[in-house]
């Protein structure tokens, strides 16, 4: 089974792909949650990092969906 749709159809995520977004919005959640003023600068660093990260993968995602999009090469 792909996870082609048909043109102007919005694709819809399942098994990993929904994990991996699941994961972007929760990392996202805390990141708003967390008192920044509170966090020494390693916290800081860190949690910047893991931003990073999972906006990364979610761009790989929506390649992995539409190979077309206009994204700058890696």
């Amino acid at each position: 089974m792909t996870d082609k749709q048909a043109p102007g159809r919005p694709a819809s995520l399942r098994g990993l792909r929904r994990t991996r977004f699941d994961h972007a919005r929760r990392d996202l959640e805390m990141a708003r949650a967390e008192d920044l003023a509170q966090l020494p600068p390693a916290g800081l660093i860190l949690l910047v990092e893991r931003l990073r990260m999972r906006l990364d993968d979610m761009l790989a995602l929506l390649e992995e969906i539409d190979p077309d999009l206009p994204f700058p090469p890696r």
